[in-house]
């Protein structure tokens, strides 16, 4: 008799926490050992910004930084070439994502310079990316998933790809074109798709939106997920390309605890104006924009404003 088992697997976190997938009770020691490799704790207990610790098993309202990292081969070394920081409260069963544009202007944690906020992934990996949005966003970051981008590829196609609805027509190179309404898109199509800005009117922040757009179609691809072979070909790419600080037990307890926040995902933007400085172009957040949208997040988790 087979025994089912829950488990997120996922893209950027989202498939490893929010789908709901069934398997055969052969697959348990092949998700075991997924869950091992994937799994780099960070060097702390818990957020600076927390007065109390948060559990996933206690089913506080969590924070989430979802990092693309522009690394080649299967490694997680490299400038992040996407920030999304997503926060889920069980209690209202709601999850808000905000993407944090690759070019603002922000101070580096622990270097003490004014750069853009991609690089302190290259300058001190994720440790260092998530003290520098703490102390943009005045929240904490409870846990962290990163991707590589050929994982980012690897993990759609396992999935037999996403439909999302496209509001610009568009190329990008010699072999992607995408028209308005909706789009199937494989791993090399979406990743194309999330990366197009040039020819965006609305630039970074268009980019943003279809990286969301994205996170979304995935997280909703993988709750259909039925296919031993298809989930065999999840937990191979996500060995390979996705690092997390979450153990098997703490995806079990969100699986179990925060996969109906799913059905309601709001998108948040985070607003600035492009300005060049010594020759360097860079986004530059207003500071009642970063306060604006800090208290739309604080007030998600539940925090004092």
């Amino acid at each position: 008799m087979k025994k089912k088992i829950l488990v997120s697997l996922g893209l950027v976190f989202i498939v490893l926490l929010l789908s709901t997938t069934a398997f055969g009770f052969y697959l348990y020691n092949s998700v075991t050992e997924t869950a091992f490799e994937i799994h780099e704790p960070l060097e702390r207990e818990q957020s600076s910004k927390r007065i109390e610790q948060v559990t996933v098993k206690k089913e506080d309202p969590l924070s989430f930084l979802i990092a693309g990292v522009d690394a080649r081969g299967d490694n997680h070394k490299g400038r992040s070439d996407a920030l999304i920081i997503m926060t889920i409260n069980p209690n209202d069963e709601t999850i808000k994502m905000v993407s944090i544009p690759r070019d603002t202007r922000t101070e580096i944690a622990g270097r003490g310079v004014q750069d853009k906020v991609n690089h302190a992934f290259s300058y001190g990996g994720v440790e260092m990316t998530i003290n520098t949005i703490e102390n943009l966003l005045n929240i904490p970051i409870d846990h962290y998933v990163s991707i590589n981008m050929k994982g980012f590829v690897g993990i759609i196609d396992a999935l037999g790809g996403i439909s999302v609805e496209n509001e610009l027509e568009f190329d990008y190179g010699s072999s992607h074109y995408f028209p308005v309404g909706e789009i199937y898109l494989d791993g090399a199509d979406a990743l194309a798709y999330s990366r197009m800005r040039k020819d965006d009117p609305r630039g970074d922040f268009g980019r943003n939106d279809r990286q969301r757009q994205i996170v979304e179609a995935v997280i909703e691809e993988a709750a259909q997920i039925s296919s031993i072979t298809r989930a065999g070909d999840m937990l191979n790419t996500v060995g390979r390309s996705v690092r997390t600080d979450l153990t098997l037990d703490d995806m079990w307890s969100i699986q179990n605890n925060y996969r109906n926040a799913r059905h309601s995902i709001e998108q948040l933007e985070l607003k600035g104006n492009g300005t060049t400085i010594n020759g360097i172009y860079y986004l530059q957040v207003p500071s009642d924009e970063i306060t604006r949208v800090s208290a739309i997040l604080r007030s998600h988790l539940e925090m004092e404003l």
